[in-house]
């Protein structure tokens, strides 16, 4: 589906089978002398096809087009090897792209995993399933590497970066402050909450996050273009709302833990999620994963405030309030 927002400014859905984000929202700006496209879906043939087609009914001469990705997730970055071209630029940012070429394997995270409780058995399965495994770009492109203020322009479009870490640590935006329009990425979401996960004992994502929406509230904006689900107006509202959940996630976690010490994987088990199974050993086995990520992105955000403590048992990480 293509759909035009403004003068020159389309959206193309790209479907994303079997997820729970459903699509991709990929921006097309044209120009007579250059294009853009902001974030691409996962290298998978649906994906390729959707965007393809899409480009194709624009009118998009992919030699004439570059392209900008928020951040590094195969929902976004995936497509990126196919689609640009030599003549293309691919503006990233650098952190993701650090991550992205110290990359050496899932072995770390599987490691993390392990010490936070999520089963064994269960792991090598879990990041098989994982959508970053399964449909990664098949090879990196020369990047253009952006930073904070940096200028895009694109026609009658003039975007400055603005570096919102916390989804990743690099995510960045886009903003054109004279149409008050904001390229969110997995900044902002209307319907779901953006996925903040921690994989690490030093990084405090969560924190990076609020931190994030703090300064994002503060613009000037009329329209965000989001990466998943419906554009949002007047974002100021929902940034409240984003901010009330991590707050009560936080909350819940404190009650979880009021009695117990105990690992990640075992509070993420009893933390409410909004997936319709009977029980958590249900869920999906990638599902889990985003879940006990997100979960350790509170605990450590907690911990890092001081308000619960991190020990050791073994090779295993537990987790309980002060005094327990």
């Amino acid at each position: 589906m293509v759909q035009e927002i403004s003068p020159d400014l389309f959206l193309i859905e790209v479907p994303l089978p079997n997820s729970p984000l459903k699509s991709l929202n990929s921006y097309v700006v044209r120009s007579k002398e250059r294009n853009l496209v902001i974030d691409t879906g996962l290298n998978r043939q649906e994906c390729y096809d959707a965007l393809h087609s899409g480009l194709q009914h624009l009118g998009v001469d992919l030699a004439h087009t570059d392209f900008f990705i928020t951040h590094l997730h195969a929902d976004h970055f995936g497509l990126v090897s196919r689609l640009s071209t030599p003549t293309s630029k691919v503006f990233f940012n650098r952190p993701d792209a650090e991550i992205i070429e110290a990359w050496g394997g899932w072995e770390s995270m599987l490691d993390a995993a392990a010490r936070n409780g999520f089963p064994e058995h269960e792991l090598r399965n879990a990041i098989e399933h994982h959508p970053g495994y399964k449909f990664s770009s098949e090879w990196i492109p020369e990047l253009s590497i952006l930073k904070e203020g940096d200028a895009i322009d694109v026609g009658d479009y003039h975007f400055r970066c603005v570096e919102t870490p916390g989804h990743t640590l690099g995510h960045t935006c886009l903003y054109d402050a004279a149409r008050k329009l904001f390229v969110a990425g997995d900044h902002i979401l209307i319907d779901i909450t953006p996925n903040i996960q921690c994989w690490s004992e030093t990084e405090n994502p969560l924190n990076s996050y609020i931190q994030s929406l703090d300064r994002v509230h503060d613009m000037d904006i009329d329209l965000v273009l989001t990466g998943h689900r419906r554009l949002i107006e007047n974002p100021k509202d929902r940034i409240t709302e984003l901010k009330s959940h991590h707050a009560n996630r936080c909350s819940e976690i404190l009650e979880i833990l009021a009695d117990a010490h105990m690992s990640a994987y075992t509070v993420t088990s009893k933390m409410h999620w909004d997936i319709k199974c009977e029980s958590f050993e249900q869920f999906p086995i990638a599902q889990k994963w985003f879940a006990t990520g997100e979960a350790i992105a509170h605990l450590r955000y907690l911990e890092v405030k001081g308000k619960i403590q991190r020990h050791l048992r073994g090779n295993q990480v537990l987790f309980g309030t002060n005094g327990k």
